[in-house]
């Protein structure tokens, strides 16, 4: 597979390392998505009435396998690329030389989850040269939030673009049923139960916040995370993920969930030896070299997701939602913002796992369908300020 000239884009930004209420305002730190890229963008269709039916775990699980079948066509060819987890879907950059690989495995990965939990992922393409002649801007930089962990960071209206073009009414998908090549989601997994708030924290809040105003971005996302860090404390404060309250689970039925997504069938013997390498997991846990996959298990959790918007799952006490609430209502009530927030008594994890010492993600989402719900509420705001 040749990479373009501009394939290492995103490899090659630097790390920012400072406060993110402060990354915010620096304008220079933000690049330019390359213009020969695209954005991908994966979901579920009527992921509302799914959460709703109690499908929440399903959800989770294909909006998860939709990443893994990317980030593996990425890492075959040896680049990296963003990729922004949204709950019931994925958004990728990704550039021109791994597109065609990636649809045809989103088609075929579509196909699987259709066939084995009648929940259809829709899959849209847009050109991010197409983002830039209609005027709207997509800038990227790379910010360091725990350890190792990176994650990207954008600010524009692009993304947001893509999504309407993408999910408009006359969208038309590109769909690859020619394709004879097998699924790849090596690596996934969602061997997690659901997890409760860590001690002294009462509640999982699951956010999503949008500027008004495009061309006021910056100041306002930077003005919610410096009220968040007041309010709950620094990230590792309101991180959700806790490993005292982390719990195995082994059972078949989750266990076959899971390679049903991989794989589209349950083999036997497969499931038997995922079984027994499962119960292993109790014994390598306990190791050093488990414990320390453990303390970066929750370093590498995925709980913040800017992309054009402000997504974010973070624990605390109602004592301190009641007042984050208090501060994004004023910021509403002055056509700042709009947001949405569910709140929940557990998160959710589902991870991608390459190897156990430093290529693991862990997608983290408020239970009962946190994310979901959140953009339903934010969803019903806009609909009530165009009606009103």
């Amino acid at each position: 597979m040749a990479l373009s000239k501009g394939a290492n884009f995103y490899s090659n930004l630097p790390v920012n390392k400072i406060s993110l209420s402060e990354l915010l305002l620096k304008n220079k730190q933000f690049k330019n998505v390359p213009a020969d890229w695209f954005v991908i963008i994966t979901d579920i269709k009527n992921s509302t009435d799914a959460v709703l039916s109690g499908l929440h775990e399903n959800v989770n699980l294909i909006a998860t396998g939709s990443i893994v079948t990317v980030l593996n066509i990425a890492f075959k060819a040896g680049i990296s690329i963003p990729f922004f987890f949204g709950g019931d879907g994925a958004t990728f950059l990704i550039p021109p030389s791994i597109v065609d690989a990636s649809m045809k495995a989103l088609s075929l990965y579509r196909t699987n989850t259709l066939t084995n939990f009648n929940l259809e992922l829709r899959t849209g393409i847009l050109s991010v040269v197409e983002i830039y002649e209609h005027k709207h801007e997509l800038k990227i930089c790379k910010f360091n939030s725990t350890g190792n962990f990176s994650i990207p960071i954008v600010l524009g209206n692009g993304l947001n673009y893509a999504e309407k073009v993408i999910k408009g009414d006359d969208y038309l998908a590109t769909v690859h049923n020619d394709t004879d090549e097998e699924l790849d989601l090596s690596g996934m997994q969602c061997r997690w139960d659901k997890i409760e708030p860590p001690e002294h924290s009462e509640e999982v809040v699951t956010l999503i916040v949008i500027a008004q105003d495009c061309d006021q971005q910056a100041k306002v996302y930077s003005k919610v995370i410096k009220e968040i860090d007041r309010i709950y404390g620094l990230p590792e404060k309101r991180q959700p993920i806790s490993i005292p309250k982390l719990i195995f689970r082994t059972s078949f039925n989750n266990l076959g969930k899971e390679m049903r997504s991989r794989i589209g069938k349950i083999n036997v013997f497969e499931l038997v030896k995922t079984w027994f390498i499962n119960l292993y997991g109790y014994i390598y846990f306990r190791t050093d070299s488990g414990k320390n996959y453990l303390q970066k298990l929750v370093e590498m959790s995925d709980t913040l997701v800017i992309d054009g918007r402000i997504n974010t799952v973070i624990t605390g006490t109602e004592k301190q939602r009641l007042i984050l609430q208090h501060v994004l209502n004023d910021l509403e009530n002055e056509h700042k913002l709009h947001y949405g927030l569910f709140v929940s008594g557990q998160s959710v994890m589902s991870c991608y796992v390459r190897d156990l010492v430093d290529d693991h993600i862990h997608f983290v989402d408020g239970s009962e369908g946190g994310y979901t719900k959140a953009a339903a509420v934010l969803k019903q705001k806009l609909k009530n300020k165009l009606s009103g």
